[in-house]
């Protein structure tokens, strides 16, 4: 079964400084409907105008990820880290029991867009921690790329959770196929371009619930950029 989230179908919040998207309810925007799917909580499709961001704020208990789709992002935090995140990098925040973060776009002149998203952890109260890897559009290129697991394989992040998060650039015509073990589920995000899965059509910005299959069949239908969630 696979249920569509349209583009247009999302929650905005326009403060001019930040354009956002919300897959599931955030801040303002409530939505009984869509709270998140599975674990995942919040898919937040951002952008922050130059020189603008997120002053120190804190979290717990939550897994945070950023996938910078344009520009560049500046993190700070309590734990001292201090990076920038640009297109090909892939960070992971695990809050646990208390950091205090901000984020900014460091450019003076170029908007920064990326995807903010969170996962609720497996159990709540870890020592916060920070994690950061580049991988390279040659490694997902006509394929879907482990970028974040429970375990670390394959080189990809870690994250508090039982979740595994691909990510998978696409010429038209290209496709991939991810097999799904028995009781998963996904969640599949457009990021660009257009795809269909598994015969359903989707495309820039649009997202995907999947249960009951036991494959993702992805085909590019255009060049395309894409999240694949396998979820618990």
């Amino acid at each position: 079964m696979i249920v569509r989230r349209l583009s247009n179908e999302r929650g905005r919040a326009n403060h001019g400084w930040l354009d956002s998207r919300h897959t599931f309810s955030f801040a303002d925007y409530h939505d009984p409907a869509h709270m998140g799917f599975r674990a995942l909580r919040v898919i937040n499709e951002d952008r922050v105008q130059p020189a603008m961001g997120f002053g120190t704020h804190g979290h717990r208990d939550m897994e945070i990820i950023s996938y910078v789709l344009e520009g560049e992002l500046a993190h700070q935090d309590s734990m001292g880290t201090g990076s920038v995140i640009r297109p090909g990098d892939v960070q992971r925040m695990s809050a646990g029991t208390g950091v205090l973060h901000s984020e900014k776009n460091p450019s003076p002149s170029s908007p920064v867009h990326f995807f903010q998203i969170w996962l609720l952890p497996a159990r709540r109260g870890v020592p916060p921690s920070y994690e950061q890897k580049r991988f390279e559009d040659a490694e997902k290129q006509g394929r879907l790329r482990l970028v974040a697991s429970p375990d670390g394989r394959e080189g990809s992040i870690t994250v508090h959770q039982d979740a595994d998060l691909h990510a998978g650039l696409f010429k038209s015509g290209e496709c991939a196929r991810l097999d799904l073990r028995p009781g998963r589920h996904a969640w599949v995000q457009v990021a660009s371009g257009e795809i269909t899965l598994n015969g359903e059509s989707l495309g820039t910005g649009d997202g995907a619930a999947v249960s009951d299959e036991t494959a993702l069949e992805l085909s590019a239908r255009s060049d395309a950029e894409v999240l694949v969630f396998d979820l618990a």
